[in-house]
């Protein structure tokens, strides 16, 4: 993955202080840099792939330096071609910078932040956009809350189910093609490939633009996944859960998310399945699970005893 400075200019709201062709190269990596020991001449593991942050911290350490010294320090590095430097507001960028920018095309990028809480903004900038991506074919909805991708094969309805769900006032994430990224370690985000954004294919109608149709609250750019919904048409040699007490899961990732398959007959209203399923999962979430009380029930029926009897048990 590689993301151009042109981006990151437009997206964090930077200035350029040096040319715009610069603009043109590339962030590789979405670790930064705080030089330290490289202001003291120590390059061995300069990492040239990544963006480096200057803050108050290591602009002080430079005015301990001759102008010389900085100067060369500067130009060491920038021999390397980092693709850009970015100060945080309070910094004064000294002349040595713009014009070994321009010499060796690093772009030189000014903020509005302050240190800390600009090195936060750009890492989970850059983790966004230079993680690991995958695509997975379904539809990707935010149902109360609940990040839902609805998988299944082709012609099967989901995007007909989307539909009937945003019409009840759930969210669109991503139609056909959802783009997944690990943010964290359990963490799985979806969202849309830019050209696909806000749209929805539906067949015999064609494309739908949710937002001209339901309004800007039907759409948003992306989502936490948190249930994935298989639907497959039934299968009458297949035994399918009734109960749910067992959850069963997808691995995206090294992300494990829980996973539901619901089996397609005529007169079913999937989009209320989908809908309940979400549902049920967030009480799982929270700690409620229904399968697990109406078994409690039924154990305590069978052995004679009510609920309030085995509470006054224990």
């Amino acid at each position: 993955m590689k993301l151009k400075i042109k981006h990151l200019v437009r997206d964090l709201d930077l200035e350029l202080l040096t040319d715009e062709k610069a603009l043109q190269r590339e962030v590789k990596s979405e670790m930064l840099a705080r030089p330290g020991v490289e202001l003291a001449g120590f390059l061995d593991f300069f990492d040239a792939d990544r963006l480096i942050l200057i803050g108050s911290k290591e602009a002080h350490f430079m005015k301990l330096l001759s102008y010389d010294v900085r100067r060369q320090r500067i130009e060491d590095m920038f021999k390397k071609r980092p693709p850009g430097v970015v100060f945080s507001i309070n910094v004064e960028i000294e002349e040595p910078f713009l014009e070994l920018g321009n010499l060796y095309d690093v772009a030189i990028l000014k903020s509005k932040s302050r240190t800390t809480p600009l090195s936060g903004t750009l890492y989970q900038y850059l983790h966004s956009k230079l993680a690991p991506r995958t695509s997975l074919h379904g539809v990707l909805l935010d149902i109360h809350g609940m990040g839902t991708l609805i998988t299944g094969k082709s012609g099967i309805g989901k995007s007909e189910t989307a539909l009937e769900l945003i019409k009840r006032g759930h969210i669109l994430i991503s139609d056909d093609r959802v783009d997944i990224f690990e943010a964290a370690p359990g963490v799985l985000i979806g969202s849309a490939p830019k050209i696909l954004e806000k749209f929805i294919e539906v067949r015999g109608i064609g494309i739908v633009d949710v937002v001209s149709m339901f309004g800007a609250g039907a759409y948003r750019e992306n989502k936490k996944i948190r249930l994935v919904v298989e639907l497959e048409h039934w299968k009458k040699a297949k035994q399918y859960d009734r109960l749910g007490i067992e959850t069963e899961t997808i691995k995206i990732f090294d992300t494990e998310i829980a996973k539901i398959t619901i089996p397609i007959l005529p007169g079913r209203n999937v989009a209320t399945l989908v809908e309940s399923a979400a549902m049920n999962q967030k009480l799982k979430y929270l700690g409620y699970n229904a399968a697990y009380e109406l078994t409690q029930a039924v154990g305590l029926k069978a052995r004679g005893m009510k609920r309030d009897e085995e509470d006054e048990d224990d």
